[in-house]
């Protein structure tokens, strides 16, 4: 009987199966600390916490981040990423000019809605005046994609006659951030004083279709 070749573990193997334990390992210290950061902000997040609700140790983070503000420029780094990333899959500059720019407010909303942990995160930045924010390396150009597929549905509504021209990328885009970002932002203070729950899907809807409803409005070609 011919005697059947052994399985050999090649170091190419050994080093792809370390290189998905070590991604694996840094995607779990990243998840945690995102919470963590979004909760507490960078001063109250403590890495012996985190460390506890991942598979790795207080050393293990150190070795894969160097510092806590490492960690948290890391967090920063992945939440902008994600936002930017879903924007982009969704293609919105391939649609018709209108349709496009409603679909963009109304998944800008629903982005913010499901991740309250970005908005918590910008707050916090903008509470350490982006101090950290700006060391995140490629953050502007990463940034400037939203500001260019804004550009060319503009152009393209421009083009097809329904909207004005003079238009503003990045003040459009300012324009439908702000309003989407203060629903999340500001839900506990407006549930205070105005009795408003703006996580209650009927209010929501009422928001969203507000929301669309000014942006539209501010591109429409004088009648």
């Amino acid at each position: 009987m011919a005697e059947r070749p052994s399985k050999q573990i090649t170091e190419a193997d050994a080093q792809k199966g370390r290189s998905n334990d070590a991604d694996a390992t840094r995607a779990d210290i990243l998840r945690v600390a995102a919470t963590e950061f979004a909760a507490k902000g960078l001063a109250g997040a403590r890495i012996d916490e985190i460390a506890e609700q991942t598979r790795s140790s207080k050393r293990m983070i150190y070795y894969y981040f160097g510092s806590k503000e490492e960690l948290y420029r890391a967090v920063l780094e992945q939440n902008y990423a994600g936002i930017r990333e879903a924007e982009a899959d969704r293609h919105f500059e391939d649609l018709p000019a209108l349709v496009a720019l409603q679909a963009h407010v109304e998944h800008t909303l629903d982005y913010h809605i499901l991740h309250p942990e970005f908005v918590r995160m910008v707050m916090n930045e903008n509470i350490h005046r982006a101090e950290h924010l700006g060391s995140v390396d490629g953050i502007r150009d990463r940034n400037s994609r939203v500001v260019a597929s804004m550009q060319a549905i503009i152009d393209k509504g421009v083009a097809e006659g329904v909207f004005r021209t003079g238009l503003d990328a990045l003040e459009l885009h300012l324009q439908i951030s702000s309003l989407c970002f203060y629903v999340v932002s500001n839900r506990h203070t407006i549930k205070v004083i105005f009795g408003v729950d703006m996580s209650v899907a009927e209010t929501i809807a009422r928001r969203r279709a507000a929301i669309v409803a000014t942006v539209l409005a501010a591109v429409r070609p004088p009648s």
